[in-house]
């Protein structure tokens, strides 16, 4: 078996930025990354992400890479949900209670945490600017978030967001009340609804 073909297909297939647990799950031994890694080929950027010199460090799908358990939420969500034209100042997340997120604060995402069996309502799967697939919260819990989070965000950002989803063709109201339920914002929201609506 040439390990070194496998690895080259494999870094190929993933547009150059590769993970060592895809390589372990294709069953090629960690050292072909290192010995890539010594003939300048491939260039670690993180633990476990590592990049080909001509392809772009897609820092969305590495950081979510190595932190699984972080899914896209606030004003990064809205982003890539177009409720909003701002660009992103930090990348934002949300992780679940009890996790250790000091890595990812180090590497300046902002971090928010919630309860466990909160963690995955709302998820989808998006897009980075560079096509790979991440996770993020949906449209209506991002909504719900950035309500929960008002405090520490820009009024106009929630105006704005809450604006367009409402004047959108795919809004989902009755799905948008249910998570307002469950994250115990439904009063808030309705009040913007009100004044919006």
């Amino acid at each position: 078996m040439d390990y070194r073909k496998m690895l080259d297909s494999l870094i190929e297939q993933c547009e150059g930025l590769v993970l060592t647990k895809d390589v372990t799950g294709a069953g090629i031994p960690r050292t072909y990354l290192s010995s890539l890694v010594k003939e300048d080929i491939l260039e670690r950027v993180a633990h476990g992400v590592y990049l080909t010199r001509d392809a772009f460090d897609d820092e969305l799908y590495s950081l979510q890479a190595r932190s699984s358990r972080l899914i896209y939420s606030h004003e990064t969500a809205l982003y890539l949900h177009d409720l909003t034209d701002r660009d992103p100042l930090q990348w934002v997340g949300t992780v679940p209670s009890g996790y250790n997120s000091t890595n990812l604060k180090n590497e300046g995402v902002k971090v928010y945490t919630v309860k466990r069996e909160l963690h995955q309502l709302g998820t989808t799967t998006g897009q980075t600017e560079f096509g790979r697939k991440i996770t993020l919260y949906n449209r209506e819990r991002t909504i719900c978030d950035i309500i929960r989070s008002r405090n520490k965000m820009d009024s106009d950002l929630i105006n704005e967001t809450i604006r367009r989803y409402v004047g959108s063709k795919d809004k989902n109201i009755p799905l948008l009340l249910r998570y307002a339920e469950q994250l115990r914002v439904q009063k808030i929201l309705q009040n913007y609804l009100e004044i919006l609506l």
